[in-house]
């Protein structure tokens, strides 16, 4: 027959509780909080039915992201005049209008593009249309530079912000309709000042969140060239500017063809979905001196859908002693990310002994003076 222990835990700390011999109630070692059996009996009971209820939860099925339904196939009439470009060197593919070239690479900066016809690529669902120009993202990375003493001189060369182009990168975003619980553990802290002492009193809270939430327009990204560094940094896109694509929209700019799929995007969607939901039920503990997550999240997806997207970038790679240095916009916003910028050895090197130079020839100057007089 096997044995069944249960452990009490003080329902205001979590610490454990000990029954003393001779009293009618159990005591928390860590909070000293005293509750009677009966209070004890109720709570566990309440806590047993709960975890039934869960259980129960927990064998429903959870709904599966809906992939079926994102993108669609292009009418011939669409595509006629337009052309994908591919990289030589790193084999990205873009895809533009007929009469739109790619100068170079936007991922690597290779000048070598090769042209060939348009195959092969899903028709987005929506599209948000540039609203920021080149003016503008010449104007942003320009100020990006600003006040780099070191940036090297040829780094810097106005031909090379000539070159940043416009792409739209795709996008899958995911819907999400679900159901969460979760447990956080909370203090308050007071002190009180004695004749003798300072008195710090913490107390112990156990907060209980849950709730359901819709979320709209979770991205993830879909190229493997772009870092999702630079792209969550960039974030965020007014959805509220999607329109149903037209290809009408890609006239003078360039667009990048999707090389991860929807499945695959499938575990990063996962994670910043959960990461929303703890978000979300976080901002609900309040009044509190300190919070934290305590166990682990129970989130359910009720229904997922996912929609294919196409949204605004401006880009620069430029290459710089055999390194490339990526610089992006966000082609509807204008927020504006870069990599580390290069230094000029030279001038790491000089500059620091400028005002030196400046001490010593001021005191060369004032010493010659003094003899002088």
């Amino acid at each position: 027959m096997a044995d069944t222990s249960v452990s009490y835990k003080c329902p205001k700390c979590g610490a454990p509780l000990t029954f003393l011999p001779g009293h009618n109630h159990v005591t928390c070692e860590f909070c000293d909080a005293k509750i009677s059996i009966a209070e004890m009996d109720a709570l566990y009971a309440q806590k047993e039915e709960q975890a039934a209820q869960a259980a129960e939860k927990a064998e429903e099925k959870e709904a599966q992201w809906n992939t079926e339904n994102a993108g669609s196939a292009w009418d011939g009439a669409e595509t006629a005049h337009m052309m994908i470009q591919t990289c030589s060197s790193c084999g990205a593919e873009l895809v533009s209008d007929g009469n739109t070239m790619a100068t170079q690479c936007a991922y690597c900066g290779s000048p070598n593009m090769i042209p060939r016809r348009f195959d092969g690529m899903l028709r987005p669902d929506y599209v948000i249309p540039f609203k920021k120009t080149k003016e503008d993202a010449i104007a942003a990375l320009k100020e990006f530079y600003k006040g780099k003493k070191l940036l090297p001189k040829a780094f810097r060369d106005e031909n090379r912000i000539k070159e940043i182009q416009s792409m739209y990168v795709p996008f899958w975003l995911f819907d999400a309709q679900v159901s969460a619980s979760m447990d956080f553990s909370a203090e308050t802290r007071s002190r009180r000042d004695t004749a003798d002492e300072i008195i710090t009193e913490t107390s112990h809270y156990r907060c209980e969140r849950s709730g359901e939430m819709t979320f709209r327009g979770i991205p993830v990204d879909a190229s493997k060239r772009l870092d999702d560094k630079y792209m969550d940094s960039i974030e965020p896109f007014d959805y509220s500017e999607l329109r149903p694509f037209s290809a009408a929209y890609f006239t003078g700019h360039l667009a990048d063809k999707f090389d991860v799929d929807v499945k695959e995007s499938l575990p990063r969607a996962d994670t910043r979905l959960t990461a929303s939901v703890i978000h979300a039920l976080s901002k609900t503990v309040s009044g509190y001196d300190s919070t934290a997550p305590s166990g682990s999240s129970k989130i359910r997806k009720q229904s997922g859908d996912v929609r294919y997207a196409m949204m605004p970038v401006w880009i620069l790679t430029t290459n710089y002693q055999g390194k490339p240095y990526t610089f992006m916009m966000n082609g509807q916003t204008g927020k504006f990310v870069g990599a580390d910028l290069p230094k000029d050895t030279f001038k790491e090197y000089v500059y620091p002994l400028i005002p030196s130079a400046l001490v010593f020839a001021v005191l060369f100057w004032l010493g010659r003076l003094m003899f002088n007089l």
